[in-house]
């Protein structure tokens, strides 16, 4: 009589792959594997936000240190995880393939944008960097670099690969990438930044996707980003202004 592990279906084939991802991911204990990576991402990308929106009147300066820190954290994981492909945190071949498309999306999506805010907040347009000049080219010069790619290897990179288990289609991953950046900025106390983030977060999510690029969502984070600050949108996301 064969072996009933030789006639194992494709779902329990699929099963074991995943408890070996599990056994292989640096940090998480071998028992209850899936339980604590579940806490592991509450705590992050749910916790952790609302814990700093508590604290935001104490975290002057504080902001752009505790997410290179958090970014640290995450690249230590990502390269000594053995089944993460560390081309990932840059992949400059996938970038030269759609930064042409990248650019063709960005023209009408601005435009759009700006008829928008000049409808429904005409007050707001390029007041950013009328009213704070030397902020605006610190921003426009630092943001890609402080600020982006740290997110970008966050939101996307670790968290596509290290919660794979636990969102494995990938418009779940999209889904859970997506609110996750939309809930970090709850720390801007307004509205508009979570809700304008969680929308922007599954479109870099998207093209994560289809890139496996930090380089390339990174490149397109940071025009949005910087548009954004430039148009007047960055009062809703400037850390000067929590509170």
């Amino acid at each position: 009589m064969p072996d009933r592990h030789a006639l194992a279906d494709p779902s329990m084939s699929s099963s074991g792959a995943t408890q070996r991802w599990f056994d292989a991911a640096p940090l998480v204990p071998e028992s209850n594997s899936r339980l604590y990576l579940i806490i592991e991402f509450l705590a992050l990308f749910a916790g952790l936000p609302v814990l700093l929106f508590t604290q935001r009147h104490t975290l002057e300066g504080m902001i752009v240190p505790t997410l290179l820190l958090l970014a640290a954290f995450c690249v230590a994981i990502l390269w000594h995880d053995q089944a993460f492909d560390r081309s990932r945190l840059w992949n400059r071949s996938r970038f030269k393939r759609r930064v042409v498309r990248a650019i063709g999306y960005f023209i009408p999506g601005a435009a759009v944008v700006v008829v928008a805010l000049g409808v429904i907040r005409p007050d707001l347009l390029l007041t950013f960097p009328q009213a704070y000049p030397k902020v605006w080219i610190a921003i426009m010069v630092t943001y890609p670099f402080v600020s982006v790619y740290p997110q970008e290897v966050i939101f996307r990179a670790f968290l596509f690969h290290r919660y794979d288990a636990l969102f494995p289609r990938n418009w779940s991953k999209i889904v859970a990438s997506g609110a996750a950046f939309g809930l970090a900025h709850i720390i801007f106390a307004n509205w508009v930044a979570p809700l304008m983030t969680a929308a922007s977060g599954v479109w870099f999510a998207r093209t994560y996707s289809r890139t496996g690029s930090t380089l390339q969502v990174s490149i397109e984070h940071g025009i949005w980003g910087c548009f954004a600050f430039t148009i007047g949108l960055g009062w809703y996301i400037y850390s000067g202004a929590i509170g």
